[in-house]
Formats: C-alpha cells, sequence, structure tokens
C-alpha cells in the first residue's frame, strides 16, 4: 500500500534509528515496509548532514532535501479504489464473480492492475472479519469423542511389519477434563468399548455424547436427524443418554475435541517417537497390544493388561504396568 512520508514520518525513523532499533524493527513500529525504511536510510547516509543535524532541521528544510512522495501511482490506486466502491455493493447480488468485474475493471482502465494485484488490493480495502463466540459448558452435559487422524504403530518381532493403532480421544467440555485410549480400529465394537471405557474412567455419564459422522457411529449423515446406528443407540439408552452427532465437515462443532487430538500429538505421539512397541502373549496365549500412558488397562482375560516396549535409544525392555490417562 502507500505511504506518503512527511517530515515527520523523517524524524521519528531518525530518532527510532538514534535509540538503537533496527530497520526492520523500525517498519514495524511505524508500519511501513522494511525496504521504505532502508532506503530512507541510504538517502540519509548520502545527505552532507548527520543524523542529529537532520533531526534538528525545521520541516521546511527536511521537506527540501526529501520530497515527500509514495511508493505506487497514486492516480492509479485511487481509481481502483473508487472502483471498488461499485464492486462491493454487488457483493451479495447472486452470481458475483471477482473475475466478471475484473474484466468490466480492464476495459475502463488506463493502467489495469493483474488480476492477483486486484483481488489483493480488494481484500486490503474489504477484509473479512471472522465471527466468534465464547460457549459456555454446563458439567455434565456433553462428552465430546475423536479419533487422532495419525496412527501409532506396533511392530511385530519377528518380520518387522508395522500394525496401526488408532488413538481415541474423548474430552469434558466444562473442565477439559482428557482421556485417551488406543484400539487396533474405528469399528462399530472398538467405538462402543473407547467410549465405555472412558465412561467407567470419568465415573459418569453426560447428557449427550458427541460424535462426528464416522461410519461406526452414523449409518447416514443428515443436518436435520442423523441415522444413529442401532448399536450405538443401544448403547446409549443403556446408559441413559443420547448421541448427538456434529454436522458434517463442521470441526468446530467439537473444537475443544480436535484440541485434545493436537496435545496427544504432542504429550503422547512425540514423546514416543523413538520407541519401538511390540505384541506379548497374554496367560492365555492371545496376542494383545497396549501403549503406555494412552491405554486404559481392562482386566477381563484376553484384554491387554500390561506392556512390553524397546526403546531404540537404549534397547532397554519395561516391565507390564498398568496404564492410566495422560491429560
Amino acid at each position: 500500500m502507500a505511504h506518503i512520508l512527511d517530515p515527520m514520518d523523517l524524524k521519528q525513523i531518525i530518532t527510532l534509528h538514534l535509540d538503537g532499533a533496527s530497520n526492520r524493527k523500525i517498519g514495524s513500529t511505524r508500519g511501513i515496509s522494511r525496504n521504505t525504511v532502508n532506503n530512507y536510510m541510504q538517502l540519509f547516509a548520502a545527505s552532507d548532514y548527520s543524523l542529529d543535524e537532520l533531526l534538528g532541521m525545521d520541516t521546511a528544510g527536511l521537506s527540501e532535501l526529501f520530497s515527500s512522495h509514495t511508493t505506487v501511482d497514486t492516480a492509479r490506486h485511487n481509481e481502483l479504489m473508487l472502483y471498488f466502491e461499485g464492486v462491493n455493493r454487488s457483493r451479495d447480488h447472486p452470481g458475483f464473480t471477482f473475475l466478471h468485474h475484473y474484466q468490466q475493471y480492464v476495459a475502463q482502465a488506463r493502467e489495469p492492475y493483474s488480476y492477483t494485484q486486484f483481488l489483493e488490493h480488494y481484500r486490503r480495502k474489504y477484509p473479512r472479519e471472522k465471527g466468534s463466540m465464547k460457549l459456555d459448558h454446563v458439567a455434565g452435559d456433553e462428552m465430546f469423542i475423536d479419533f487422532a487422524g495419525k496412527k501409532l504403530h506396533i511392530t511385530d518381532r519377528e518380520t518387522g511389519a508395522l500394525t496401526p493403532v488408532e488413538v481415541f480421544v474423548a474430552i469434558l467440555p466444562c473442565s477439559h477434563y482428557t482421556y485417551v485410549k488406543a484400539c487396533m480400529s474405528q469399528n462399530r465394537a472398538e467405538l462402543i468399548a473407547c467410549c465405555a471405557d472412558a465412561l467407567h474412567f470419568y465415573g459418569g455419564v453426560p447428557k449427550a455424547i458427541v460424535s462426528d459422522n464416522l461410519k461406526s457411529a452414523v449409518n447416514r449423515a443428515s443436518r436435520y436427524e442423523a441415522d444413529i446406528n442401532r448399536s450405538f443407540k443401544d448403547f446409549a439408552r443403556h446408559y441413559n443418554c443420547v448421541i448427538s452427532p456434529t454436522r458434517r465437515y463442521s470441526p468446530q462443532d467439537k473444537a475443544l475435541v480436535e484440541n485434545a487430538v493436537h496435545l496427544a500429538y504432542q504429550r503422547i505421539y512425540y514423546p514416543l517417537r523413538e520407541m519401538v512397541f511390540f505384541r506379548w502373549k497374554t496367560s492365555t496365549g492371545k496376542s494383545a497390544y497396549c501403549y503406555r500412558d494412552i491405554i486404559t488397562c481392562c482386566c477381563s482375560a484376553g484384554s491387554p493388561a500390561g506392556l512390553n516396549f524397546t526403546s531404540r535409544s537404549s534397547g532397554s525392555i519395561s516391565n507390564r504396568c498398568p496404564v492410566h490417562l495422560m491429560s
């Protein structure tokens, strides 16, 4: 954008420079380009006066030495700004496109801007503000659930093959109390088991469980009344709560659990990045899988109840240990 530097602007640049500020800092403080500051500093150095002498000059003297100027063609820019007023009035009309108005602008302008610059100047003149609202969550009303997009892996000790592991995340929005558990898939049985474990961990049942529209929870998504699969609906009826899916492609409806997923990446995924996790056999001979600090261990037969893991750095193997929530 245009920056007309008058003598007072020049004095402020000189004052900030004498105070030890860098050209970048001067530019950010005054709201002008760093290159503009660089150019003026070169002009100051090329003049026959020191910075202290320039600072002591009056407005007329500085104006004579350094005439005020702008970095763009003012007439060309003003012509575009006047044209934007008509464009902005037409924004809500059906069929509006910027390309149509740009073609009209090119036909009437003497030196038209490119289409990219046309859009850039329009967005600077009429920035679109994103609305935000604070949500008040009541304790016990809802529990948000989601699966992390990225997966952890278990390594086969004999073949080295990697088995992907899903990570389930639940959060109570009022307290931000977070529950994280790993499971082998996102199928219906695993989802219901993860939700049941989360409720047992919290020691209570909310009025509603808010999920996205994953196939294991919702048969058919709808803006008005989603078709929840029968098994998940029976689970909710058993615990005397309801399932409330979010709108399609609207992660902001459960933003807290999305943030909890990112925290899981930071607090769990990253610290475990140098570790290799293997299968282990239960007393019944069945294979089981468990990640320390992210899987809640169950004591039922055939369910994961412990963990063996090897670190790439040390090669040591830990003891089997109970696992709890990492929040």
